[in-house]
């Protein structure tokens, strides 16, 4: 994929424009964000989808977190990556191993890096404190990493 060149206040709408739609669980509106030969990866949890996967993993998100809140506290540019930081909020649903889970919602620090290609998110690179969710949620870490 070949990035085009992309201001920092457009990446930064793009941005906000799909945390709205992750904060909505609104998967459709999510994926016309994506740029169709998009990549997604969330190195804590070990998963990488591209293209026609990301969909996938969106709506399996949803539903592992169907109250998933994003918020976007504040992002930087350099050349063609932003990198965007705040918090989340999600209530885990189940867990990967099957240990349940308390019903607390969870909070913890998330950064993003994005790329983009057409004005479209065309790559995402998503982290965050896996230990702090399970932590808050009563399972352990590794409970919640079985997706990859």
């Amino acid at each position: 994929m070949v990035d085009q060149a992309i201001s920092v206040n457009s990446a930064i709408q793009v941005v906000e424009r799909l945390a709205h739609a992750k904060s909505r669980q609104d998967a459709v509106a999510a994926m016309a964000i994506y740029h169709p030969e998009a990549v997604l990866e969330s190195p804590p949890l070990g998963t990488r989808s591209v293209g026609p996967e990301v969909r996938g993993a969106i709506e399996g998100w949803f539903a592992f977190a169907p109250d998933y809140e994003v918020r976007v506290d504040g992002h930087g540019m350099d050349g063609e990556t932003l990198c965007c930081w705040g918090e989340i909020s999600l209530t885990p649903a189940f867990t990967w191993t099957g240990a349940v889970p308390n019903g607390r919602r969870a909070t913890v620090p998330v950064f993003m890096l994005f790329r983009f290609e057409g004005g479209r998110v065309s790559y995402e690179s998503f982290h965050f404190d896996v230990a702090g969710v399970a932590r808050q949620c009563g399972v352990d870490a590794s409970a919640l990493v079985g997706a990859s």
